[in-house]
């Protein structure tokens, strides 16, 4: 019993160590980044200047820990609407400084601002007259030096107790990439929807996909002329398999719709069921909606008129132009 007491002891203090010691390196990080934004100056609009002028792409270079921070601020930057890519610094001396063109912005990420491989760039970089933001902890480097802004990243002190692997510098360049993208994105006018079109497989873009976006259209939507038979009616519902078709005029003007539901109940009511033609079957006023509404509004369409399939038709003349299925939102995630 007295062991069992002395290894909880044990192990109390080593959690309390471990929790010590986190704590400690999340608030050297914090500060780091707290460090940085007090220092955020004249020179970060310049740099903001540069990207947002930019008529081709931002090519985003580094090594090491910095070459990850760069791959990680070139997709920020892409996903917000600021095409962008990652160019390994050391890579670009074998063949893949063909990335660069004329119109580029470069972003060189360096915490010594000495690093060989991204020095090799300069150049070409300069000779082909491209834009260079410089993200250094050392103002006084040859990066910062050949750079037209060179940003500040130096931090007081690493959270490795070694001083040795990058922690607190990378946190900091990470975050100032993050505040480039995001001041980027506001200047830009970059609304959320422009957001989920460079993310569709997302949540987001879900939220934000259009009615045209998942509706059949053409030859998929089903249809018959309201002097068609009842038997042409139940063609039409079964090949093309939503459960529902128009009524159109000779124009394509919507008249009504017919579901399995109005069959049942015309079969139920007419002694002569192939005699009725589709007018006499018909539900008119039937629920239509925009293509460029939003799928989400679909759902709520369907669920407020407990539906599950609208029209879509260009107003005024209520022209037909497609279909949407509720099974088409389940498909695409939307509810």
């Amino acid at each position: 019993m007295l062991e069992s007491k002395k290894a909880a002891t044990l192990l109390s203090r080593e959690a309390r160590l471990a929790i010590e010691r986190g704590r400690r390196v999340l608030q050297i990080e914090a500060e780091a980044v707290r460090a940085l934004a007090d220092r955020l100056d004249e020179r970060f609009a310049r740099a903001l200047e540069l990207l947002a002028t930019c008529r081709g792409k931002i090519v985003v270079t580094g090594m090491g820990k910095s070459g990850i921070v760069c791959r990680k601020i070139a997709a920020t930057l892409s996903s917000t609407g600021s095409p962008a890519v990652f160019l390994h610094a050391a890579e670009a001396a074998h063949g893949d400084a063909g990335v660069f063109v004329k119109g580029d912005t470069v972003v060189a990420l360096s915490h010594s601002g000495e690093t060989e491989e991204v020095l090799r760039l300069l150049p070409i970089i300069k000779r082909l007259a491209l834009p260079l933001v410089a993200i250094t902890g050392n103002l006084a480097s040859s990066l910062a030096r050949a750079a037209d802004v060179a940003l500040d990243v130096s931090v007081a002190e690493e959270a490795c107790p070694l001083g040795l692997a990058p922690t607190a510098s990378t946190t900091a360049a990470l975050a100032l990439g993050d505040a480039l993208a995001v001041a980027l994105l506001e200047r830009r006018g970059f609304r959320a929807e422009d957001f989920a079109v460079l993310h569709p497989a997302g949540a987001l873009g879900r939220r934000f996909l259009r009615v045209a976006d998942l509706m059949h259209q053409g030859d998929a939507v089903p249809k018959v002329r309201p002097e068609a038979p009842f038997r042409d009616v139940l063609t039409e519902i079964t090949q093309k398999r939503l459960g529902i078709t128009a009524v159109v005029d000779a124009e394509d003007r919507l008249m009504g719709v017919i579901t399995d539901g109005d069959l049942r109940r015309a079969l139920e009511r007419m002694e002569n069921i192939r005699e009725a033609r589709a007018a006499h079957i018909m539900t008119t006023n039937p629920k239509v909606i925009a293509k460029d509404a939003l799928a989400a509004h679909a759902v709520a369409e369907m669920e407020r008129h407990a539906i599950t399939a609208l029209f879509i038709v260009e107003e005024p003349e209520l022209r037909l132009t497609g279909v949407i299925h509720l099974h088409d939102l389940l498909k695409a995630g939307v509810v």
